[in-house]
Order: structure tokens, then sequence, then C-alpha cells
């Protein structure tokens, strides 16, 4: 279903975390980063380079956003008045993507951009296509009939590493999810920390 399976791993490598929790991840076996000086990459990070590692980890935990889409995401929770970094999140959590994700109908969220953008999903009963689609509290997302017996989704259905979050109501029977409402950092099953104050740190300085 993916063209990026590879990717998902480097990204793991390349920040010496297991980002998303999945079982498969290299980084059980070697926590050091990839190539052959990996192994030396071990020096204490400036805080420039704290900022740009947390920026680095939440992009590319959302299927390796481009720095573009990342920063206008960034821009829109800056105009809002509230927590920047919270707003971020929520923001990031709003994409239909994530959304799709998040309700457990792909296993990745590198599979759910494929997944929306080849037309397998509706928003409040119109196809939607484009991931980066914005959902609103109160709509139902739900996977198109011809695409409910989807091997990637019924494989999806039954990964245990991960639940579906409380700000999401799913019915897997139907195929269908409610955004509820937006979530704070505190409320997003992330496998690892995220550091989205870094991250408004990173943009405010560069």
């Amino acid at each position: 279903m993916t063209k990026r399976t590879s990717a998902k791993y480097k990204i793991d490598r390349r920040m010496g975390e297991n980002i998303w929790g999945r079982p498969k991840s290299p980084v059980n076996k070697r926590e050091y980063g990839p190539g052959q000086h990996g192994q030396r990459r071990k020096g204490k990070l400036s805080d420039f380079g704290l900022q740009l590692r947390a920026k680095q980890k939440l992009k590319g935990y959302y299927g390796d956003l481009t720095e573009k889409q990342f920063r206008r995401i960034y821009a829109d929770a800056e105009r809002q008045r509230g927590d920047t970094g919270e707003l971020l999140i929520g923001l990031l959590e709003r994409r239909l993507d994530a959304v799709v994700y998040r309700a457990k109908f792909v296993p990745t969220v590198f599979a759910a951009r494929q997944f929306v953008n080849h037309g397998h999903v509706l928003v409040n009963g119109k196809r939607v296509n484009i991931p980066s689609y914005r959902v609103k509290e109160g709509d139902v997302i739900e996977v198109r009939e011809k695409s409910k017996q989807l091997a990637i989704v019924l494989e999806a259905v039954q990964l245990a590493e991960r639940d579906v979050p409380d700000y999401l109501e799913v019915d897997h029977s139907k195929m269908t999810a409610t955004f509820v409402r937006t979530p704070g950092l505190s409320d997003v099953p992330y496998a690892v920390q995220m550091e989205p104050n870094l991250v408004i740190e990173y943009y405010a300085q560069n």
C-alpha cells in the first residue's frame, strides 16, 4: 500500500528512537544512528540541536511532512490564541491522514496518506482525497464500502500495539470514526516523548 515502508525505519534510526512504538523497528535492536559512523554520534546536542531534533521527530511522526507543510501548520498555530505548542499538536491531529491512522483503519501513518490519496475515505459522506484536509469536531470519517475488506484495513484493526485515543469514537464494525474533540499534547498516545515547546523555540529563532 505504501511505497515508503523503509522511510519510517530510516526516521527511527536517525532519531535513535522507536517513535511509533512498532515491534519491527530497527531501533529495538540497534539504538545508534545509520551509516558507518552511526555509533560515534553520541555527543551532547546544543540547544539548537535539541530544537532541531524535536522538530524532525514531530515532523517525521506525521509521515515525514515537508518543511513547507510543517511550517504552515506552525504558522496557523501561532496565529491562534492559546498555547502555541498545544495548538500545533491539535492541528497535526486534525489532519485527515492522522485521524485515519489513529482510528486504526490502516497500520501506519504513511499508509494513511496513501489510503486517503487513493480515495478510500469519506468525510461526512463525501469522498476526500487530500491527506492534509483538516477535520472539525463532529466530523464523521469512514472507509468507503468498497474498501472495507482490503487486507491493509483488516490487518490494521487487529493491531494490538496501539489503542484508539478517546478524542475519537470509532466503530470498527462499520469502519466509521467521529472526531469528538481537538486533543492536547497529553491526550495524544505518542510512543515517545514529543516536545512541541522546543519546536516553537526553533521557529522563533530561525
